[in-house]
């Protein structure tokens, strides 16, 4: 195993030389053209059986090794964010208005590096690799759920996933069984009023009051109808609504998320949030339309699978850099694949050694700590070998 960690050191260099060609030209999701088709060269050059299109944008990669065996997935997603790069770096991003702000250009160089370091060790594996490099990671419904019903994990036995952290300390790896990422949601509210002149409310039905008690109606919900042992999130994030001084506006508009991990609950807030609305907009004699998408639903690691990986990286880095998290609230479309098979979704820290430029995920001065590819590239090896040896 330290002969590979050692050609994973080796090829370090490369990788970040296709990372920051990521990040100077980030692709939004489905919006992907120039992204796969270098993911697809890189792994064509390796030798391997290579789809694309797969779902749409994405890309396959198929290693067989040299003994029959069980079949392993490794996903990573490679879509970046509509937002404007405010970091001075030699590879900063040449498109006006986006830049990779979550991670997604080291997750994808950092699984190139373990397919050219497993493609060189053939003779070694007991079964076969996929490698699934996924679009539209960062929009409902997300490419996950495309490349499945594409058929990317036929014949696959389990899948891993990670992500990069650039708030936690690099060598760290963070873990969860069970809940570990929150279903997420989105709801729009439009309310429909009567508009009028601002000096003469009482001819309005005014939707921006109607539309401020909606919004505090709302509230109550996770507070009041949810069980406080089982987490839950309503927020409102937008309320729109006119644009002058002295006329109240006909219509008004909410919208915002909801993030659950127990679908009875989920169900429950959703209509929920109809019920509210709709009252509250008839106690004023208002209307409103109601539209609910789901979206992502929950990430629920394998406990199996979660102690593997947990008992590879501490083997690897010491338990004191194994870290067991809380659920988060967030939402990540990983969640897709371990429905269809056993796995587990695990982080890295990436976090930069200079902490006045730390910045959280999805900010215009969001950057990482490159050698977390090598944090992934060590897991990512050391758990197709154990899983193949060992199941």
């Amino acid at each position: 195993m330290e002969k590979l960690f050692a050609r994973l050191d080796d090829i370090y260099p490369e990788l970040v030389d296709f990372r920051r060609d990521l990040h100077m030209y980030p692709e939004l999701s489905h919006e992907e053209v120039e992204t796969p088709k270098k993911i697809a060269n890189y792994l064509s050059n390796l030798g391997l059986e290579v789809k694309t299109e797969v779902g749409g944008r994405g890309v396959v990669g198929i290693l067989k090794g040299n003994h029959p065996g069980k079949t392993v997935a490794l996903r990573a997603d490679f879509d970046a964010l509509p937002i404007q790069e405010e970091n001075d770096v030699p590879y900063k991003s040449k498109v006006p208005g986006v830049m990779h702000a979550c991670g997604h250009d080291l997750h994808t160089a950092g699984l190139l590096g373990v397919a050219k370091v497993l493609s060189e060790n053939r003779e070694k594996l007991h079964g076969t690799v996929v490698f699934l490099h996924q679009f539209a990671e960062e929009v409902i419904p997300g490419g996950a759920k495309f490349m499945i019903e594409d058929g990317c994990l036929d014949n696959v036995d389990v899948v891993y996933g990670t992500h990069v952290s650039s708030t936690q300390p690099l060598g760290q790896v963070g873990i969860r069984e069970g809940d570990a990422m929150a279903a997420g949601d989105t709801f729009e509210i439009h309310i429909s009023g009567k508009g009028g002149h601002a000096a003469t409310p009482h001819l309005t039905v005014d939707p921006l009051v109607v539309g401020s008690q909606v919004l505090l109606n709302l509230q109550p919900i996770v507070s009041r109808q949810v069980d406080p042992l089982k987490p839950a999130v309503v927020t409102v994030a937008t309320f729109q609504g006119g644009d002058s001084f002295n006329v109240i506006p006909g219509t008004a508009r909410l919208a915002g998320t909801v993030r659950t991990f127990d679908e009875n609950i989920r169900d429950h807030i959703e209509q929920s949030i109809k019920k509210i609305a709709k009252s509250t907009c008839e106690a004023f004699g208002a209307t409103m339309e109601y539209k609910y998408v789901r979206g992502y639903p929950a990430v629920k690691n394998d406990p199996k699978e979660t102690k593997r990986v947990e008992k590879i990286a501490t083997s690897l880095f010491g338990s004191e850099k194994v870290k067991h998290l809380q659920a988060q609230m967030g939402m990540e479309d990983f969640a897709y694949y371990l429905q269809e098979r056993p796995g587990t979704f695990f982080w890295v820290g990436g976090a930069l050694e200079d902490e006045a430029l730390v910045f959280p995920h999805h900010h215009p001065r969001f950057n990482i700590n490159e050698k977390a590819m090598l944090t992934i590239g060590r897991i990512f090896i050391a758990t197709v070998f154990d899983y193949l040896s060992k199941d």
